[in-house]
């Protein structure tokens, strides 16, 4: 039997809101778990022990089976978090793709494992300086590695000067894989209100100037992609 999967939340199917996949369709599978602690996190519910009551232990077959039940027929499966690079995802993965499913993944590049080169698109997110968190270039080299032919993706995301001069630098580092960047949400939800109130002028604000500074920079391999999914529906969950 495989080892549970510890499942946060099963959603969709909806859009995928971000990085290289925006707009395909896709049900997500968040885990709970996470070895971070970013201060913009826009999922604590997902990260937090403290809500690790709300997460459920699931066999593969378990989620494959609710996915299957949501999905209708096979689309793409994202795997989110927490972390979700810290769950036992292997065998989830071999069911679904048997039946016709494509599985993308997205994690900060902290933990590698054997598995990650049967996805079929791995999206790595290193935080930047303003998530008050350190890069283990070292553990996201290793995570490249794992992929192997397995499509890999740089997605960072962007609040200031800082967090862009951490962009180039690990896209530098990587000079093989595509770059998507993404402004920062400044008004994250807390666990207890997915319908707070979110900044969006704030955002497209910052959209706009992270357009501006990669143009300085002639930075014309980078796509600069907002959270569209925030821009439909705010921090509400489950879409």
């Amino acid at each position: 039997m495989s080892e549970a999967i510890r499942v946060s939340e099963i959603f969709g199917p909806t859009i995928q809101g971000e990085g290289a996949l925006i707009g395909l369709p896709t049900v997500f599978v968040r885990t709970g778990g996470c070895d971070f602690r970013c201060l913009w996190c826009d999922s604590l519910h997902a990260v937090d022990s403290e809500y690790r009551h709300t997460w459920a232990a699931m066999s593969a077959s378990a989620v494959m089976g609710e996915v299957r039940r949501l999905a209708g027929g096979p689309l793409m499966v994202t795997l989110s978090g927490g972390n979700p690079a810290i769950q036992p995802l292997g065998d989830l993965i071999t069911l679904g793709q048997a039946e016709g499913y494509g599985f993308a993944m997205e994690t900060q590049g902290s933990v590698a494992k054997d598995w990650f080169a049967n996805l079929d698109m791995l999206v790595l997110s290193p935080k930047p300086p303003s998530s008050g968190m350190q890069t283990d270039w070292e553990a996201f080299a290793a995570c490249v590695a794992a992929a192997k032919s397995a499509q890999t993706v740089l997605k960072i995301v962007v609040f200031d000067e800082a967090d862009y001069g951490y962009a180039r630098d690990a896209a530098a580092r990587f000079p093989d894989l595509a770059v998507y960047l993404q402004p920062g949400n400044h008004t994250p939800p807390p666990p207890e209100d997915d319908d707070a109130e979110v900044d969006l002028a704030g955002i497209e604000a910052r959209m706009n100037w992270l357009i501006e500074r990669a143009a300085q920079d002639h930075w014309h391999n980078a796509r600069i992609l907002p959270q569209l999914h925030v821009m439909l529906w705010g921090n509400k969950r489950g879409v």
